[in-house]
């Protein structure tokens, strides 16, 4: 007994030794980031950090490590805990849910649960075939791609605790109140007759059960090399934008078209997020340099969830599955909910 124990007690003593002197690790070079760049650009380069040239290039160097910290620390976080959850174990918890309650339920765990714009259309097919409501899909494949551990991480390091929760909160609502009202709306005719014919064959295989911690930190440390090589150039692009407009572009040019004094602004936003393509790693950084400008959070919340939640990508993929129609309705009822939420949040913080 004790040969077996002994082992195991060590692996598990090594294990998390590790994972405690990596988050110590994390939380060194997070709090560094800043005085480290202050000194570089500051003292060695001689650049005056106030100046356009200064605060840009400190902008984009403090922005770029924060960002990734940030991402590596709360996608590994998010992926071990993610993995007790799965797209099988979830399509099998909604089988079932009354409308209203189902909803709920969906948009909750289209926050845990892996999900992006490429696997929409197989996720709608096995949700509807399986029997999940049309509604109570819509709230998933709303909450999922907006509520996210990408944009959950930026958001926390660039705008604290207080927006975070905002911004999650009315995403949720935004999910909740879409698939309901998609769902009232009786709009199952508008989907492509092939998604009802489809069956499930067999007992989906799920993969998160027998999983050891071992196997959660290598599923953490893949997720996050994975989606880091995903996103880069999105946000290099993204922090250089958002460098550029730090630095150099004038707050008055914002403050006309989408300040606080602009009853349109929140709306104007929505309109130019909606056929944007980007994502949270993309759009964040614009975010947080337009918010430096002065424009309001509702506006910039509203600009981002336009941008995240209704991409162009995702709207041709899901044309395979639904109708014209019900593309336009739920893009409609989502924007709308988006938009009520930026004026919303406007009139409040």
């Amino acid at each position: 007994m004790s040969t077996i124990t002994e082992p195991t007690t060590r692996r598990n003593v090594r294990r998390w030794g590790l994972a405690a002197a990596a988050t110590l690790l994390w939380f060194a070079l997070y709090n560094v980031n800043k005085p480290f760049w202050n000194w570089l650009i500051g003292d060695v380069a001689g650049l005056d950090l106030d100046s356009r040239l200064g605060s840009g290039i400190h902008f984009f160097f403090y922005d770029t490590i924060k960002i990734l910290l940030l991402l590596g620390g709360i996608i590994f976080l998010v992926t071990v805990l993610r993995s007790f959850m799965s797209v099988e174990r979830t399509r099998a918890l909604l089988g079932g849910k009354r409308e209203g309650v189902g909803n709920v339920l969906a948009a909750g765990l289209g926050v845990v649960t892996p999900f992006c714009s490429c696997s929409a259309v197989p996720a709608f097919i096995g949700f509807v075939a399986s029997g999940v409501p049309l509604g109570v899909t819509m709230s998933f494949l709303i909450a999922s791609p907006l509520v996210n551990e990408v944009a959950i991480a930026l958001l926390l390091g660039l705008f604290g605790v207080g927006p975070t929760l905002l911004y999650v909160a009315a995403g949720l609502t935004i999910a909740i109140v879409a698939g309901f009202v998609i769902g009232r709306l009786k709009l199952e005719r508008y989907v492509e007759p092939f998604v009802y014919e489809t069956t499930l064959r067999g007992k989906p295989l799920d993969p998160s059960v027998g999983l050891t911690w071992d196997d959660r930190f290598q599923m953490g440390r893949e997720e996050v090399a994975t989606i880091l090589r995903k996103i880069w150039p999105y946000l290099l692009v993204g922090i250089g934008l958002g460098a550029v407009i730090h630095g150099w572009v004038p707050a008055d040019f914002f403050a006309t078209y989408a300040g606080a004094d602009n009853p349109f602004g929140v709306l104007v936003a929505v309109l130019i997020g909606v056929p944007l393509y980007s994502n949270a790693a993309g759009i964040l950084p614009l975010v947080d340099a337009l918010y430096a400008k002065g424009l309001p959070m509702g506006t910039l919340l509203a600009f981002m969830m336009a941008t995240v939640a209704l991409s162009l990508p995702e709207m041709i993929l899901l044309r395979r599955v639904l109708k014209p129609r019900l593309i336009a309705t739920f893009v409609g009822v989502t924007a709308t909910g988006i938009i009520a939420v930026g004026y919303i949040f406007n009139a409040i913080l």
